[in-house]
């Protein structure tokens, strides 16, 4: 059973190389847009079987008896399983097939979705087994476990996006492809929305399983792995572009992640960026509703009604991030992201002195600007910027020990901005936005120089 996921996992063999320029152009036009948008709504399903418990707490404590606290600890497991695997997903990505890990991990999420609402009844068959175990640590347990699958979701796209478009645009389909989570993070609410008009909670995990389980079937007849499986040639001959560095010594996949990765500070440079970019990120989205009822006055429904608007508004940004990029700055995101931190720090501190009841549609608006101006370093310093500073080989790894870094932030945000706020209010929490935006720009500018030699090396290249 080991072998045959073990073979299952595997790059897949190159196939024999085509000739024909006509059939290589069509069939790369077809390939690249299957694998992209298989990547798109595959990552979207991994959205649906993750956010969907934020949109039943309220159900889960009622049924399952448990408190915010003991809700707050399945949060928090979550993340640091999602955040560790992650990095651990990444190494696996770059030693095995684009299509098995994207599949494997959505097919697993699925399976966990479809036993979490039952696990009151497993608890009491433990019970009656004389097994006493806390309800709260089951749950964290199991969903810490849909971390880990929900863990195998981005290190596949980011290989899959380095190898089928090129650096010359990889920006602009970089931030076009991760507008999928938004994507998903609000169209899961749809649903689930829809729901619960019927009592139907145990519906919102059931639902998306089953939807996650038949795109996983769908994803191993649709995507690939690389060009060269198919008999296209790699995507810096057909395009006339060069990729990232490739490493040219015999070195092995560890070696490669030790230099190239672990000891690589450049990446280290981005990953503490990343960790403040999703500290903001958080702080303002999971904190703001709380901040307008209990210090602005806003109602509930009046607080959701202006910060609705701050995770979708993150969509157009990341693509606007993406495409100024490779526009103005030849694919260099460095610029680009030090921008977008500057007016989203601004953003914060108008964010927290204009919101009021009596300036409702400017709080939705700095509320919007927030997350339009987050999305773009969260795209391009994580992905993108992640891909340049590495080698080929390492580029699923890299983007993994970003990704872990960033939602080690996530995990300070829940905690740490709930410190804040105790001791020095909601003016602290916002303030300690704006200082991380100021790190985040810091550990970003290191790689100015790095990125820039990069692409010169790559024009030259291919200007031969």
């Amino acid at each position: 059973m080991f072998a045959k996921l073990i073979n299952f996992m595997k790059p897949l063999p190159d196939a024999e190389r085509l000739t024909d320029e006509k059939q290589i152009k069509r069939l790369y036009r077809n390939w690249r847009i299957k694998m992209f948008f298989g990547m798109y709504f595959g990552y979207a399903l991994f959205y649906f079987t993750r956010k969907n418990l934020d949109y039943v707490k309220p159900a889960l404590s009622e049924n399952f008896g448990l408190s915010i606290i003991e809700l707050g600890y399945i949060g928090t497991t979550i993340y640091l399983t999602y955040g560790i695997g992650k990095f651990l997903s990444g190494v696996m990505a770059d030693r095995c097939n684009i299509r098995g890990v994207m599949a494997l991990g959505l097919f697993a999420s699925s399976l966990i979705n479809l036993a979490f609402p039952f696990l009151p009844q497993f608890h009491a068959f433990l019970g009656r087994m004389h097994i006493t175990l806390p309800l709260v640590f089951l749950a964290s347990l199991l969903w810490g476990l849909n971390g880990v699958c929900q863990s195998m979701g981005f290190p596949p796209v980011a290989k899959g996006l380095v190898y089928w478009f090129s650096p010359s645009e990889r920006a602009t389909k970089w931030t076009l492809w991760s507008s999928s989570h938004t994507f998903g993070a609000f169209f899961v609410g749809v649903l689930i929305a829809y729901l619960l008009k019927f009592d139907a909670w145990r519906m919102a995990f059931v639902v998306p399983a089953i939807m996650g389980i038949c795109y996983s079937i769908f994803l191993l007849f649709f995507l690939t792995d690389k060009p060269t499986t198919v008999g296209l040639p790699p995507i810096e001959e057909y395009r006339h572009d060069v990729m990232p560095v490739k490493e040219k010594s015999n070195l092995s996949h560890w070696e490669i992640l030790k230099k190239h990765v672990l000891k690589n500070p450049f990446l280290w440079a981005l990953a503490i960026s990343y960790i403040f970019i999703y500290y903001v990120r958080f702080a303002t989205l999971d904190w703001g509703t709380m901040f307008l009822t209990q210090e602005r006055g806003f109602s509930d429904e009046l607080a959701v009604s202006a910060m609705k608007w701050m995770p979708f508004l993150g969509m157009p940004g990341g693509i606007v991030a993406g495409y100024l990029a490779d526009r103005w700055f030849q694919g260099r995101c460095t610029q680009m992201n030090i921008i977008y931190l500057v007016i989203l720090a601004a953003s914060c501190w108008g964010f927290y002195k204009v919101a009021g009841t009596n300036q409702f549609f400017w709080t939705s608006l700095l509320a919007s600007f927030i997350g339009f101006f987050v999305d773009g370093p969260q795209n391009l310093a994580g992905g993108v910027q992640a891909s340049r500073v590495t080698v080929q080989e390492s580029v699923s790894a890299a983007c993994g020990f970003t990704g872990m870094f960033g939602y080690f932030g996530a995990m300070l945000s829940s905690t740490g901005a709930a410190f804040i706020s105790k001791h020095y209010g909601w003016q602290g929490v916002y303030f300690s936005c704006i200082i991380a935006c100021i790190i985040a720009m810091a550990c970003i500018a290191t790689t100015w120089r790095k990125e820039s030699a990069a692409v010169a090396a790559e024009q030259a290249a291919a200007n031969k």
